[in-house]
C-alpha cells in the first residue's frame, strides 16, 4: 500500500483490531491462520497466544524478524503486489486476516485461501477517508459494498459487514467484513460456532 497511514497503527504491535477480536470465536484453538501484510505481527502475536498457528506475510523483513522466536508463528517475507502469489497455489487457511491493506488485484487469491469450514476476517479503509487523512488516494479506498461483492463472488457466506467512519482513536471510514465458507453445503459456520462459543 504505496500511500500507507501510520506504520504503529496500521501494522504496529498494539492491541489487536476489534472487529478481529468480535469474530475471534470463529478462529479455534490450533487453526491455521494467514495474517496477509501483517506488519508488526499484532494480530499475528495475538492469534499464537490463543493457540492458532499462523503463517505472518509481509514484505517489510525487519518487522517480520520482530516475529522469528515466536511460538506457533512462521514468517514469510513477500512483495505481495509486485511479485507472484507467495504460498502454495492450493494453500488454504481455517483463518485469514487482512487489516488496513487492499491491492485489489489480490482479492481472488484471498478468498480462494479461506478453506472449507473457514473464516474471512477483512477490514481496510473506504471512500471518504480522503477527508480525514491518509490513505486518501481512491486505489487504497474501497467502493461501497465492495467487500459484499468480494465475498459473494468467492461464494462466502456474510456473517457481518460494516461501512462506518470511526470517531476514535483517530477518525477513519472503513470496511469491515466477516464471511465463512461452508465445509458441507447450506452450512453456516459462523452461526454454528457462535453457538459454540456462548452454550
Amino acid at each position: 500500500m504505496t500511500d500507507a497511514v501510520d506504520v504503529c497503527a496500521a501494522h504496529g504491535t498494539g492491541a489487536p483490531s476489534p472487529w478481529l477480536v468480535r469474530w475471534a470465536h470463529l478462529i479455534g484453538p490450533g487453526a491455521r491462520v494467514l495474517d496477509l501484510a501483517c506488519g508488526h505481527g499484532r494480530h499475528a502475536r495475538w492469534l499464537a497466544a490463543r493457540g492458532a498457528h499462523v503463517t505472518a506475510v509481509d514484505r517489510d523483513g525487519a518487522a517480520l524478524a520482530t516475529m522469528s522466536t515466536l511460538a506457533n508463528v512462521t514468517t514469510h517475507e513477500a512483495d505481495l503486489e509486485g511479485a507472484p502469489w507467495p504460498l502454495a497455489a492450493q494453500a488454504t487457511f481455517d483463518a485469514v486476516v487482512v487489516t488496513n491493506y487492499l491491492h485489489r488485484p489480490l482479492f481472488g487469491r484471498i478468498a480462494a485461501s479461506v478453506a472449507p469450514g473457514g473464516v474471512l476476517i477483512y477490514e481496510t479503509f473506504a471512500q471518504g477517508n480522503e477527508r480525514y487523512g491518509k490513505p486518501s488516494n481512491p486505489a487504497f479506498l474501497l467502493a461501497p459494498g465492495e467487500l459484499l461483492d468480494v465475498a459473494r463472488e468467492a461464494g462466502l457466506r456474510v456473517a457481518a459487514f460494516e461501512d462506518v467512519t470511526m470517531p476514535a482513536p483517530g477518525a477513519a471510514c472503513v470496511q469491515r467484513l466477516c464471511a465463512t465458507r461452508a465445509a458441507t453445503p447450506g452450512e453456516n459456520p459462523g452461526t454454528a460456532a457462535l453457538y459454540e462459543a456462548t452454550a
